[in-house]
C-alpha cells in the first residue's frame, strides 16, 4: 500500500468540493443533468435580477462622480462581508466538522500539505461562489455599460481571496484567544454578526435620517456625500478597479494574493495542534457536563420540551442560521424606538417584518427538532405515545421562537395595541404554518445536515417562503385596518393545503 500523494489529496479534496456543491443545487450527491438544468435556471433567475438592480450604475463613466463611487462601494464592501461570513463557517468546518482530520495526522503523508490544500480549497470556494452569485452583476453591468465593467470579476478574485486569508487569521487567532471549546460557537456567532453588519447598518442610517427602511437612500444625502473621502482616496480603490481601473486592481489582486499566502503559510503550521486541542477539549467537556448533570423531576411532555430547548440552545451551526433572522429585527425595533419619540404608528412597517421573521425562524428550528433528531430510534422506542413527542417537539419550537418575537410585540402594543394583537396573531399564524409544513414533509436526518435542509424537499422549502410572506401580508394589512387581510391570510391556507396534498404520504 503506498502513501498518497498531494495530487491524490487534491483530487479528494475537489471530489469532496464537488459532491457539496450537488447537495447544495439538488440534495443529492450524483445528477450532473440535474444539477446543470437547476444551475442554469438559477443563473437565468439571478441575470434578470441584477439587470433590475445595476441600472443607477450604468450611467457611470469612466471616471465617476463622489455619489457614484459611493453607492459602488457599499456594494462592493456588502458582498465582500458575506464572502468573509462565509469563509469564517467554512474555516470552522475544517476545523471541527471533517471526520477525517486524526486519520490525516497519523498518516505518512505531510500533514501541512493536505491543511495547505484545504485552505486553498476554502479560498477557492469564497471566490467561486462569489463569481456565481455576483458574476451576473458584473455581465449585466458589462452588457448595459461597456467592457470595462468585466475587470469586476478581477475584483471579486481578489474579495474572495481576502476574505479567505483574513478568515483563517482571525478564526485561529480566536481559537489561541479563548480556547478550543469556545471558537465553535464563536466563529458561528461573528460570522453571523459579520454576514449582515453592513446591511443592518445601512437601514439603521437610514431610519435615523428618517429615509425608512431603504438601505441605500443614506449614501444618498449630503451628510453622507460630506463625509465621504475625496476623489482621489485610496478608499475608492475598489470601486475604481471594478470600472476597469488597472493600477487599483492589479494593487487589490496583490495584495489580496500575499495576505492569502500569508495566512495559509501561518495557519498550516498551527492547524495540526489546534485540532489535537479541539479533540482533548471537546472530551474534557463532554466529562464534565456528565459530572454536573442533575435530574429534575418533570413530566414526560416537559422532560421532552427541556431536552428540545436545551439541544437548540447548545447547537453551535444554528447560531449562524438563526442569529441573523434575529439581527434582522434590529432595524424594525429601531423603528418602534423612533416611532415612541415622534407618535408615529410604524405598526404597518415592522408587523410584516415580525412575521416573515417568526416563519423562517420557526422553519429552521422546526427541523431540527422533528426531522434532525440524532437518537430517533431511542425515541421512537421510549415509553411514551408519539403525539406527546410531536407535542413536546413543536412546544420548544414554538418558545424559542416567542422569545424573541415577544419584546417587540409589546413594545409595538405601547404604540398600537390592535396593531400588536394582529402582530401576534400573524406571528402564531406563520411559525405554526412553517411548524407543520415541517412534520409534512419530515424525515430522517442528521443535525449536521442543517446547513443542507432546503435540498430535502423543494415543495416544502418554496410552500414555506410563500406561507411566510402571505402571513407577513396578511399581518400587514390587517394591522393597518384593512379587510383586505382575508385575501393573503385565505391563499396562506391555500399554500399550506396544496403542502399538505403534495407531501408524501405516510400511511
Amino acid at each position: 500500500m503506498t502513501t498518497a500523494t498531494l495530487p491524490w489529496f487534491a483530487r479528494h479534496e475537489a471530489r469532496l468540493a464537488w459532491r457539496e456543491w450537488l447537495w447544495w443545487l439538488n440534495g443529492k450527491r450524483h445528477g450532473l443533468v440535474r444539477t446543470l438544468v437547476i444551475a442554469a435556471f438559477a443563473l437565468a433567475g439571478l441575470h434578470l435580477i441584477a439587470g433590475l438592480t445595476v441600472r443607477p450604475l450604468l450611467a457611470m463613466g469612466p471616471d465617476p462622480d463622489r455619489e457614484s463611487l459611493l453607492l459602488l462601494t457599499a456594494g462592493i464592501a456588502m458582498s465582500w462581508m458575506l464572502m468573509l461570513s462565509q469563509a469564517m463557517e467554512s474555516v470552522t468546518r475544517v476545523l471541527y466538522a471533517r471526520g477525517d482530520i486524526e486519520l490525516i495526522l497519523s498518516s505518512p503523508s505531510s500533514a501541512r500539505s493536505v491543511f495547505v490544500l484545504r485552505l486553498l480549497g476554502i479560498a477557492a470556494g469564497s471566490t467561486l461562489m462569489a463569481l456565481v452569485l455576483i458574476g451576473p452583476f458584473v455581465n449585466m453591468l458589462a452588457f448595459g455599460g461597456g467592457l470595462r465593467w468585466l475587470a469586476g470579476y478581477g475584483m471579486l478574485i481578489a474579495m474572495g481571496c481576502s476574505a479567505a486569508g483574513l478568515a483563517i487569521t482571525g478564526t485561529l487567532v480566536l481559537f489561541r484567544l479563548i480556547g478550543a471549546r469556545r471558537t465553535r460557537l464563536a466563529a458561528q456567532v461573528i460570522a453571523a454578526i459579520v454576514g449582515g453588519a453592513i446591511v443592518i447598518g445601512l437601514q439603521v442610517a437610514a431610519i435615523m435620517g428618517h429615509q425608512g427602511l431603504e438601505r441605500f437612500a443614506v449614501l444618498r444625502t449630503d451628510a453622507a456625500l460630506a463625509m465621504a473621502p475625496a476623489l482621489d482616496s485610496l478608499a475608492w480603490w475598489p470601486a475604481r478597479a471594478s470600472t476597469g481601473s488597472i493600477e487599483p486592481l492589479v494593487a487589490l489582486l496583490a495584495g489580496a494574493a500575499l495576505l492569502l499566502a500569508a495566512a495559509i503559510a501561518w495557519a498550516s503550521r498551527q492547524l495540526a495542534g489546534h485540532v489535537i486541542m479541539t479533540a482533548g477539549q471537546t472530551a474534557r467537556s463532554s466529562q464534565t457536563q456528565t459530572k454536573l448533570a442533575r435530574f429534575q423531576a418533570l413530566s414526560a411532555v416537559g422532560a421532552l420540551r427541556a431536552k428540545e430547548l436545551t439541544l437548540l440552545a447548545r447547537d453551535p451551526w444554528l447560531m449562524s442560521q438563526t442569529l441573523m433572522q434575529v439581527l434582522y429585527l434590529i432595524p424594525p425595533a429601531l423603528l418602534l424606538w423612533q416611532g415612541f419619540g415622534e407618535g408615529t404608528d410604524p405598526a404597518p412597517l415592522i408587523v410584516p417584518v415580525l412575521v416573515m421573521a417568526a416563519g423562517q425562524l420557526a422553519g429552521g428550528l422546526a427541523w431540527l427538532a422533528i426531522s434532525g433528531e440524532d437518537a430517533p430510534d431511542l425515541i421512537a422506542t421510549a415509553p411514551i405515545a408519539p403525539r406527546t413527542v410531536m407535542r413536546a417537539k413543536i412546544e420548544a419550537v414554538l418558545i424559542a421562537v416567542a422569545m424573541p418575537m415577544a419584546p417587540l410585540l409589546a413594545a409595538t402594543a405601547l404604540l398600537s395595541p390592535f396593531a400588536a394583537v394582529m402582530g401576534a396573531v400573524g406571528v402564531l399564524a406563520s411559525a405554526g404554518a412553517a411548524t407543520a409544513i415541517q412534520l409534512f414533509f419530515r424525515t430522517t436526518a442528521r443535525r449536521s445536515a442543517f446547513r443542507r435542509r432546503q435540498t430535502a424537499s423543494r415543495v416544502a422549502t418554496f410552500s414555506e417562503a410563500f406561507s411566510s410572506i402571505a402571513w407577513a401580508a396578511a399581518a400587514a394589512l390587517a394591522a393597518s385596518g384593512h379587510v383586505l387581510a382575508v385575501i393573503p391570510a385565505g391563499i396562506a391556507l391555500i399554500v399550506l393545503g396544496i403542502a399538505r396534498a403534495l407531501a408524501p404520504s405516510r400511511g
